[in-house]
Order: structure tokens, then sequence, then C-alpha cells
């Protein structure tokens, strides 16, 4: 069984026990989350699809981890202009793990 959720702007594909990193979320480690923007769900003999959510379904989570993701190095550069700028970013996610599949 699967489901396809939304959330952070982003879809995911899940299953039962899978680990993702999501974008960040307010919540502590250890914090059950219900994700209820469920796009899709399919089990063995039957695909529900959402126009756009599947009524009733939902995605149940444990935070694992809060954290930040490796560097990623914006560099500007404009040739025979001597113009040059380096910045780095990092972007805060939330690592989850899918206990649950509703609906």
């Amino acid at each position: 069984m699967y489901a396809i959720i939304q959330t952070g702007g982003k879809q995911y594909k899940v299953t039962e026990g899978s680990v993702l990193k999501i974008e960040k979320l307010n919540a502590e480690p250890g914090d059950r989350l219900t994700l209820d923007q469920v796009l899709m769900v399919s089990d063995d003999n039957e695909v529900r699809i959402g126009n756009p959510l599947v009524a009733n379904a939902q995605v149940i989570a444990t935070v694992l981890e809060q954290g930040r993701d490796k560097k990623v190095v914006v560099f500007k550069y404009k040739r025979r202009k001597n113009y040059r700028r380096k910045q780095g970013h990092r972007q805060p996610y939330t690592k989850i793990k899918v206990e649950k599949i509703e609906g």
C-alpha cells in the first residue's frame, strides 16, 4: 500500500515504514504528525485518486529529527568585470517515518 502526499509545496510517494526528509515543520523529535493532504491512495486491488484530495485519508508519521541539509554553493560570476559573489545555503528539513496510511 502506498500514498501520494503533499507537504511543503512538494509531493512525495510514501509507504508504511518509509523514512523521508520533508520541508521543516514545527514539531519536536518523537512527535506524531497527521498529514491529511493525501492526493492518491493505492492498495493491492484499488486505486483512489482525489479531486484534489482523497476524502477521509490521512498518513500518520513520527518525527525522527530536525536538521539542516548539505550546503549548496551559490556562485555568481561575470567575466572580465571582476564580479564574483559566493554564498552558501543550508535548507532546514524534518526527517519523518511513516507509521500508518489510513483511507
